[in-house]
């Protein structure tokens, strides 16, 4: 059964909500793109590309009110399908231009996609897709957190350095680092499970969280038993947890930020 927010913005995207549709472009648009161009395999410039993941989204409003999320497709199937759609249209379309023949008519969208049992996605391309939901998160928490809250945050967690690094840069001590992060870092457990929640149609979407190394609930027994015996004496062990959490969004952060970097030295040819 659906939550309550993935049924809200399966709506607002019917209503034509263009505030969804935006948000649905900004955070998965890098990862349509990314995987536009690799289907591609050189066939195709950014320029077309941009243009085929701009397609994906027109062809998914169309078909949106076709969408039986209860079937248990991903939300990543949901549009890795449609654009697979779009690309094979463009592709028919150039093949049928060389031929020297007329333009051929647009194949119906295959909704055999939305069965959980017929989907098959490459690993990297959802590992993508949960990268790009974990930036929304921070993108969120950012607009939420104080200024310095954030740049701590940042300093910290994203750019990997050290609490004295950091203590340094921002003219402050340590424990008021510590004590700053951790407001952060408890905002955007919550945003985590907001945004996750938003875009997952199965249960499987839903424990992508833990798979990736980020507890959101780190009070509970299993966290506490995993790092009990990696705990140093004088750490204790919702500490450990949470040094645990901060490297695990550190790193799919800067790998995000390494697709994000492929695009624009792409769009710079």
């Amino acid at each position: 059964m659906l939550n309550q927010l993935t049924t809200t913005f399966i709506n607002r995207l019917r209503a034509n909500d263009q505030a969804a549709w935006y948000e649905l472009w900004e955070t998965f648009g890098p990862v349509l793109r990314a995987q536009l161009t690799k289907w591609g395999r050189g066939r195709i410039g950014p320029e077309t590309v941009r243009d085929l993941s701009q397609e994906t989204l027109a062809a998914l409003s169309d078909s949106i009110d076709r969408y039986q999320p209860e079937k248990g497709a991903r939300f990543s199937t949901w549009l890795l399908a449609i654009a697979k759609h779009v690309l094979g249209d463009e592709m028919d379309r150039r093949s049928a231009q060389k031929r020297g023949g007329g333009a051929k008519r647009p194949a119906s969208l295959d909704e055999q996609w939305m069965v959980a049992r017929d989907a098959r996605v490459d690993e990297e391309y959802e590992a993508a897709m949960f990268r790009a939901k974990v930036e929304a998160a921070i993108r969120l928490v950012e607009k939420q957190c104080e200024f310095m809250d954030f740049s701590i945050f940042r300093l910290r967690v994203l750019d990997g350095k050290s609490g004295k690094e950091v203590a340094e840069a921002m003219g402050t001590s340590e424990p008021t680092v510590s004590r700053r992060l951790a407001r952060v870092r408890d905002a955007l457990r919550i945003r985590l499970r907001e945004v996750i929640a938003t875009y997952s149609f199965s249960d499987d979407e839903l424990q992508e969280a833990e798979r990736n190394g980020l507890r959101l609930n780190p009070s509970k027994s299993d966290d506490r038993d995993r790092v009990r015996d990696a705990a140093p004496a004088a750490v204790s062990l919702d500490g450990q947890a949470d040094a645990l959490f901060d490297e695990a969004v550190g790193e799919i952060y800067r790998r995000q930020m390494e697709l994000r970097d492929r695009e624009r030295l792409i769009d710079e040819r």
